[in-house]
Parts: structure tokens; sequence; C-alpha cells
């Protein structure tokens, strides 16, 4: 019924917002969309957003034929950000509010919901090819999925990470294989697997050169374990750790960016193809060792695989992956299509990670389905510099923690066993942001911003009365 409900809606749009034609003039057909989202990529970490130490120039071009923007938010952590990303929505909305099902082989556990309407399922239902080649980590159950959600094809892992060459989970006492072709389990040991998702979407892309596509690259790094390749390993050796570690996955990830942009403009689709780069949350400053004596990964109890400590940048921003301080929600975005939007340009309002869902779809000439989107069209913005952002109030949560975000202010609250909740009150301006607590000075403030996250969590939450 979804799908029936998805075709007959989407069919009777044929212009976009602004009655721009669905399609281009020179080859009569709507764009290409790709969508490259990074894992664990920090809120400045590419040369283009203030990193001058890196070499990033996948990205750095990437932000030459396009715009920039300064304050984009993600979510804390992978799954959330991933929900947000294909729904355009807060990912309470669709049950992801802690961590999903991640073992195709486990018991069921949680799976984000097969009602929601993916980006994949509305691109789809308007003549789109979709392929998601990466990282899904939205639930790993059999019935549940990128396959069952509008991705043609998916080539993966169906959890939140992996070893790069021998394709295991590596948390918890014994781990497992992760590495799969839609619901089937793939063996390839020793392959690195940035290099089978980035080769399989090379293939889709000429494959299907001559049909509209999306592609959503879902990459598994800069994430843990930091395995870059060896000529980007040797380009940071006076770096200190953990930045040296880092800064080299960093380059390998902007080199298979490269490769991406590189086909598309080979085979003459860049003009044509909407690109959209972000990652899912900020850098990672965790740190991790092997804990079982028989692990299935066959590394020894005490391997170390973490992100040693932390090498990302934050610059005058404080906080982390997990933390809900700027740090951890706050990433680096950019969007090209560089036969409609402007390029080497930046903004500077607040965007999320939700708003692409409703961009691509104006750009496209596809009506939005008739469901709730928290996200915004960023294109008002990226026409106009001084217009105002669609987002006056930002929320997030994950698990018992929370945060809201108004103006110069951001509350975050943590609620313990007994439901109260333990708050912090961040001003994001001045020379130090975010790092002293205003709660006690500032009370009215405080009570004010705790409400409107209750509102919101009441909102969002499904059965709540």
């Amino acid at each position: 019924m979804k799908w029936l409900y998805l075709a007959a809606f989407l069919g009777l749009a044929s212009t976009n917002a602004t009655g721009t034609p669905t399609t281009d003039g020179k080859k009569g057909r709507r764009p290409n969309v790709v969508i490259l989202f990074t894992d664990d990529q920090g809120t400045l970490d590419a040369r283009c957003f203030g990193s001058q130490d890196l070499r990033t120039p996948s990205i750095d071009k990437l932000a030459k034929t396009g715009v920039r923007f300064t304050q984009a938010y993600a979510h804390t952590v992978c799954c959330p950000s991933r929900a947000a990303l294909l729904t355009g929505r807060h990912p309470q909305r669709s049950g992801v509010n802690t961590w999903m099902q991640g073992d195709l082989k486990s018991k069921t556990g949680r799976n984000m919901a097969l009602e929601e309407l993916t980006l994949a399922e509305t691109l789809k239902a308007a003549g789109y090819r979709t392929a998601l080649f990466g990282k899904w980590h939205l639930g790993a159950h059999r019935d549940h999925g990128p396959m069952k959600q509008g991705f043609d094809e998916f080539f993966g892992i169906r959890d939140g990470f992996i070893d790069n060459f021998n394709h295991y989970f590596l948390h918890g006492d014994k781990g497992y294989h992760d590495l799969y072709e839609g619901t089937t389990e793939v063996t390839r040991k020793g392959d690195y697997f940035p290099e089978m998702i980035v080769s399989r979407s090379l293939e889709f892309i000429e494959r299907n050169r001559d049909r509209p596509f999306f592609l959503y690259l879902g990459f598994n790094i800069p994430h843990y374990p930091e395995q870059a390749l060896k000529e980007h390993a040797a380009l940071y050796r006076e770096l200190p750790m953990p930045r040296r570690s880092y800064a080299a996955v960093v380059t390998t990830t902007d080199h298979y960016i490269g490769k991406i942009l590189d086909r598309l403009e080979k085979l003459g689709l860049r003009k044509d193809t909407i690109v959209i780069f972000q990652s899912d949350n900020g850098h990672s400053t965790e740190s991790y060792a092997i804990r079982g004596a028989e692990h299935a990964s066959g590394y020894p109890k005490g391997h170390r695989y973490g992100a040693n400590g932390g090498g990302g940048n934050t610059g005058k921003w404080i906080g982390g992956k997990g933390t809900f301080l700027e740090g951890g929600i706050r990433t680096p975005a950019i969007i090209s299509y560089p036969a409609r939007l402007p390029q080497d340009t930046a903004r500077d309002q607040v965007v999320t990670v939700m708003d692409w869902y409703p961009t691509v779809l104006e750009l496209c000439g596809i009506a939005p389905p008739k469901v709730t989107l928290d996200g915004r069209s960023v294109l008002p913005i990226v026409k106009d510099a001084k217009a105002a952002s669609k987002h006056e109030t930002l929320y997030f949560q994950w698990q018992n923690r929370w945060a809201v975000r108004q103006g110069d202010w951001k509350l975050i609250g943590t609620r313990d066993r007994s439901g109260k909740d333990k708050l912090t009150l961040h001003q994001l301006t001045g020379k130090n942001p975010e790092k002293k607590n205003h709660a006690a000075e500032r009370p009215e403030l405080a009570r004010r911003l705790h409400s409107l996250h209750e509102a919101w969590k009441k909102n969002v939450t499904p059965g709540s009365k």
C-alpha cells in the first residue's frame, strides 16, 4: 500500500516549488543524486573548513563547485543521523532513539519502522534507480534494512563499524562478521572495505549513466579502526598522535570521494548531479580493545582498535561524538549542483541533516510525501545569503540525554532513573563557547528551554498524549 500511494502521489508532480521543470534541458531527465555521508568526521576536518594541516583536495574541490555550510548539524552518534538523513524527520518519530539491532543472525532487536518513507522510496517511486553501498546501521533484521526501504541494491555493513580487512564487528566478547549483499552474507577477507564499496558505486554509476539514479555512499571512515591507506599514513608522519592517525584516514576518505567525483566528470554527469556531503556526527574520542580471549575476528585479547583518544579538530568548539556540545553535532556539509546552484560560496545559517530530503525533492521537481517532515529545503538560503534559517530552535535526543538550542543558548539534559533531568546551560558566543554552565545564574532561561524540550518530545514520540 505504501508503494501504491507513493507511485500515485508522486506521479502528479511535474514541477518543483519554484516552477522549474523536473527534467534538465540537456538530457530530458531529472538530476542524479549522490549523497556522500562520512563517519565521525569532525566539525572542521577538511581543509576548506579550516584544517590547514589536512590534505583533502576532493572535498575542497567539491566546495569550490558548491555551497559550504558553517552551521550544519547532524546528530551525536550514527543511528539517529542516518534516520534523520533518510526520512527528513526527527529520528524519534521512526523509533530510532537507541542502538539498533546489529547482527542479522541475532535475536530480533530494534529496527527503524518500515512505515517510514525514506528518500530512497520517494525517489524510486519517481523513476530513480537507487543503491546504498556502505553503512546502514538502522537495524540488521532480514525483514528490515535498505532493500525493504527503497534501495534496489545494497552491499555493505548492516551494523555500525567493522575492521576494514576482515569485516568483523569488534565490540563485545565475541564480535561477529558483518558484510552483506542484501541479506546474503559475503566473505571477502583481506579486501579493503572502502575500496569495495566505492568500486561498487562506480559500477552503479556506469550502469545507470543513461537514467536518473540515487547513490547513497555510506562511508565507514574516518570512523575507527583508523586503517588508512599506506600512502596517506606516510603524509602525516610528522604530526603528533592522535592527530597523525586520524588525519591519515580523513585523507583516505577524501581519496575515495575523489573517485566518485572523477567518474561523474568522466561520464559527463557532474554538472547535472546533485552531490551532498556531510558527516554523521563529530569526531570520536573513543578508545577500545578486544575484550574476549576467543574473539571471532581472530584478534587477540587486548588488541586496540579505537580512535586513540580523538584526533579531530573542532576549533574553538568543545565536545565530540556522543555529546551534544558543538563538537559532537556540528559537522562539515556541502551541496553542489553546478547546473543550478551557486559555486564557491558559504552560508552561515543553521541547516540540519534532515534538510537534505526536502531539498533534493525540490531540486528534482518531486512533490514531498504527505508525512510530517522536520527538515526544510536549504534552497532559500542558498539563493539568498541574507535569508533566515528555517530552524529557529534545534532539538536532539538520544537515549536518556537531550539538548535544545535556541539562538545563542543551548540547554543539555540528562535524565536519571528517577525521571529527573540534570541540566547544564551553555552559551555559544565568546572566546570559549559552551565551557561554562550558566544554569544557576539563568534559571528562567533554563526552565523555558526545558519546557520547549518537553513539548517537542511529546510531539515526536509515537503514542505520546
